[in-house]
């Protein structure tokens, strides 16, 4: 079992991502064409706080650091997420509602794979994702 490190400013970065993703998304219903496509966006959004959650969970009772967390920050989701020390900024690359979550995640699945799987070959890390989170979680962030 790992030993978990007292860390305030990666504490800090892991609430304030718990905070960001908590967020609304906000979507405009008429930049859909039908409910369908609404709703379809919807639940995609709602997968994406599932995922980032899981992974925040994970973070926070690992012995991942701040800086490593800093350095999936600036590697995951193009680094259009970004940590002050203070604030948790976002810069949006297409449409903000259906990425915000999915850059949270990525940061904390990269900082994980990072923290778990160092020096291991891809084919094992990428069957020990599918084991620890479900193909679907792996497919989506472990790829």
């Amino acid at each position: 079992m790992e030993t978990k490190t007292i860390d305030t400013a990666r504490d800090a970065l892991c609430y304030a991502m718990a905070h960001f993703i908590a967020k609304g998304p906000r979507l405009e219903y008429g930049n859909y064409g039908c409910p369908r496509a609404y709703r379809a966006e919807q639940r995609a959004i709602a997968r994406d706080l599932r995922d980032a959650r899981a992974f925040l969970r994970l973070v926070e009772a690992s012995s991942i650091t701040h800086d490593d967390l800093k350095s999936a920050l600036r590697d995951a989701w193009g680094g259009r997420l970004s940590w002050d020390g203070a604030t948790l900024d976002y810069c949006a690359g297409q449409y903000w509602p259906t990425e915000y979550r999915k850059a949270v995640a990525a940061t904390c699945a990269l900082a994980l794979k990072r923290h778990w799987w160092q020096g291991a070959p891809d084919q094992f890390k990428n069957a020990q994702m599918k084991k620890q989170f479900g193909r679907g979680m792996a497919s989506r962030w472990f790829k």
